[in-house]
């Protein structure tokens, strides 16, 4: 078994989103073999999409009649080389949630999406960037506070797998935040940049709502992956998403996709649905503006008890309201692969590939 052996078989595997196989797309980075190990580096840069898993799993039976180990890693080029004045150097992916208003459930869909990448098995960072109204801690029932190091940087609780930073721990319960831009500023970069978050494969941002000051900071300073948009079905709502779509747009953050919560109510005594906040708005904006559409989450009361409790939603084994939380997880992540591999594809197909993988 050679490197153009190898290279033959990985031709048979398929991404099942870009359409083609993974050799011609660029996807395979290296491969090595010897006397015992087939190692592969690929292109995959979405840490436990079940898309991406399923993906190393068609390598795997690709090569699986060799006799040989199978050595299988993932990186991007460019990214994961990075040196180490890039900011946040060990993250491997940034996720934005933001919403055009408040009130739409933003905060909960970021802490169950944090908690529910955790539960995939990915190694998860949670920073509440809503500096005027942060509540994270108390969502994950969270009150250790982080740890100073000798170097003064903050060593961030954990809690459910997920690494936590918020400014609630640095407050008085009672405490109000009243700062101007410049500080905001300040204050956002020290809860990035001097924290040991470690290596993560996703570091989740919950936003304030709005276009602000912490916005463009983030956007400006840090290498957000995507973004994730927030709606509930009203139009009131639906407007104002609108208006955090354009501020993605005008710094050239890809969004992930259209979150709409507190959809469908489930009444316990008549067992009727009762759309209380419209329906079918969170979809219905998404293919207007050509984006995926992440799913629906119902008005459940659970919700709102698990927040308060901090008791995340999507660690629930039972219920549809856990089941919407997964499904959720698990597209965003299968999104950012996307974001990842067709950028990589797109690069691939502007230079000429090396001799190995030209078709003979």
């Amino acid at each position: 078994m050679d490197k153009a052996s190898v290279l033959e078989r990985l031709e048979t595997v398929e991404d099942p989103t870009l359409g083609d196989d993974i050799v011609s797309l660029g996807l395979v980075n290296e491969v090595t073999v010897d006397d015992e190990v087939i190692a592969i580096d690929l292109a995959l840069g979405a840490p436990y999409s079940p898309t991406e898993t399923a993906m190393a799993g068609d390598v795997r039976d690709a090569l699986s009649d060799t006799g040989l180990e199978i050595d299988l890693s993932a990186s991007i080029p460019g990214r994961d080389d990075a040196g180490p004045e890039t900011v946040l150097p060990n993250v491997k992916n940034v996720i934005a949630v933001a919403s055009g208003k408040g009130g739409v459930g933003k905060s909960t869909v970021s802490v169950n999406l944090a908690a529910g990448l955790s539960q995939l098995g990915a190694s998860v960072g949670l920073l509440d960037a809503d500096v005027y109204g942060p509540n994270v801690p108390r969502m994950f029932d969270a009150d250790e506070p982080p740890l100073a190091t000798e170097d003064e940087t903050l060593v961030p609780p954990e809690k459910y797998g997920v690494k936590l930073m918020s400014m609630a721990f640095l407050l008085g319960e009672d405490d109000p935040v009243i700062w101007r831009g410049p500080m905001v500023h300040k204050v956002i970069t020290q809860l990035t940049e001097d924290v040991e978050w470690g290596h993560l494969d996703y570091l989740v941002i919950d936003l304030p709502p709005g276009t602000g000051d912490t916005q463009l900071t983030m956007l400006q300073t840090i290498p957000v992956t995507g973004a994730v948009i927030v709606t509930t079905p009203q139009n009131v709502a639906l407007d104002d998403a609108r208006k955090g779509l354009q501020m993605f747009a005008r710094h050239d953050t890809v969004v992930l996709g259209i979150a709409e919560n507190m959809a469908t109510f489930v009444c316990p005594d008549c067992g009727g649905d009762h759309d209380i906040f419209g329906a079918g708005g969170g979809s219905a904006f998404a293919e207007s503006h050509d984006l995926p559409f992440l799913g629906s989450i119902p008005l459940d009361p659970t919700v709102r008890a698990g927040g308060d409790e901090g008791e995340p939603t999507v660690l629930e084994d039972d219920g549809t309201t856990g089941d919407a939380f997964r499904d959720l997880t698990a597209t965003v992540a299968d999104n950012i692969g996307i974001v990842h591999r067709r950028s990589v594809s797109t690069s691939a197909s502007s230079r000429t590939p090396p001799e190995d993988t030209q078709a003979e």
